[in-house]
């Protein structure tokens, strides 16, 4: 049986069908939103010189003024920092707590399923000296929200991308937090639209429009109630709802809630320096192993779903785990673009096994179904079948 997903994923739409790869690093023009110069070079990689040319001590007055701007006298939060528990949001709340003095509160907006490093780590991150408030939705309803997202947008994750937008905004909102800050500005540092490389804040109407895959939650709840059989309104009470639901943007600009503020606009971000600051100051810890699909040991390790989410990006873009994290090593100076290609050969697109099983059951489905819905996403111009097997038209050479 063929299975055929619907058209509410407009991402995958805008794809280039002619791939191209970058001339500096392992990352192609598949990628949503990625801008290439007439030399061959991705926008990340002419972020990655930019930076180099940035007057960070300039950066950083910015940062005290905006901080001294929100700071509280009388021990109330002032800042919010979502947070996994990980080496990049670890860095940013230690960094604003006992750098900068700030009083910031942190909160969590539960994985699908955590791993036990990855619950290890949060708690070791409020150990070094957070309040923290996790969020954990209603379970029924989420998997099968992850269900439809899974078949109609090729990403079980983004029912998690969702809330962990909106979650922080409601709790802002609620404490009367204006300031919120996000680590690093994913469109900036991973290649994607460069509209705010001079920017420290992202408003949520931009926000939005990039990272919900075009469509808004309540088109997708729409969607599942209406198509087949994936949600009914006996899965869910009215305030299930209102965690995913961004707040009325209105009434976040009378409170002055104007958008996330990212850290790497005052400093510059490397990620494997987080990592090592993170060690250091909030107990993290990496996993014992590497994670499937890369070689990495240290990031996006609190979701059983991760690796899962980071091969459906390579079944519908061509591009995984390892292109992302060879290729902010090469832009880093850390390795050559010669030893990026060589660890994707090894690694790109290595099946996420270790928890297969296990989505299987979370999303309440069959082996031939997931195969069925992960071949429905292969776009020919990007994959041909040999045989029984799927391979890359245009692999990284």
């Amino acid at each position: 049986m063929t299975f055929k997903h619907s058209n509410l994923e407009l991402q995958i739409k805008k794809t280039p069908k002619e791939v191209m790869w970058c001339k500096r690093c392992t990352i192609s023009n598949q990628r949503p939103r990625i801008q290439f110069d007439k030399e061959g070079i991705c926008s990340a990689c002419n972020y990655s010189e930019y930076k180099n040319k940035i007057n960070w001590k300039k950066r950083e007055d910015e940062l005290l003024f905006l901080l001294d701007k929100h700071r509280k006298k009388n021990g109330e939060w002032d800042v919010i920092v979502p947070s996994s528990g990980g080496k990049d949001s670890g860095y940013v709340a230690h960094q604003l707590r006992f750098k900068y003095n700030m009083n910031p509160l942190t909160v969590t907006w539960a994985p699908l399923e955590y791993t036990n490093i990855g619950w290890r780590n949060l708690q070791s991150n409020i150990g070094s000296g957070f309040t923290n408030l996790l969020c954990t939705p209603n379970g029924k309803f989420q998997r099968k929200l992850s269900r439809l997202c899974f078949e109609e947008l090729g990403d079980a994750f983004h029912v998690f991308v969702l809330g962990q937008i909106t979650y922080p905004l409601q709790i802002a909102e609620k404490f009367n937090v204006p300031l919120i800050f996000y680590g690093e500005n994913g469109e900036l540092e991973y290649a994607g639209d460069h509209e705010h490389q001079d920017k420290p804040y992202k408003s949520y109407e931009e926000f939005i429009k990039q990272y919900y895959k075009g469509v808004a939650f309540d088109q997708l709840l729409s969607f599942g109630l209406k198509n087949k059989d994936y949600l009914s309104e006996k899965d869910f009470a009215k305030s299930d709802l209102n965690f995913y639901k961004i707040p009325n943007l209105e009434d976040l600009k009378r409170k002055n809630i104007v958008g996330h503020h990212y850290f790497s606009y005052f400093h510059k971000w490397i990620p494997q320096e987080n990592f090592y600051y993170c060690t250091e100051h909030t107990g993290y810890k990496p996993n014992p192993e590497r994670s499937e699909g890369t070689y990495s040991k240290y990031a996006s390790l609190d979701d059983k779903m991760d690796g899962m989410h980071f091969y459906m990006r390579y079944i519908k873009f061509g591009l995984g785990r390892c292109a992302d994290d060879a290729a902010h090593e090469v832009r880093d100076g850390h390795i050559a673009r010669e030893e990026g290609i060589a660890l994707m050969k090894k690694y790109e697109g290595e099946f996420p096994q270790k928890y297969f099983q296990e989505f299987l059951e979370y999303l309440d489905t069959t082996q031939t179904h997931f195969w069925d819905v992960v071949d429905s996403w292969r776009s020919k111009h990007l994959w041909k079948k040999i045989g029984n097997k799927w391979e890359l038209r245009h692999p990284i050479k």
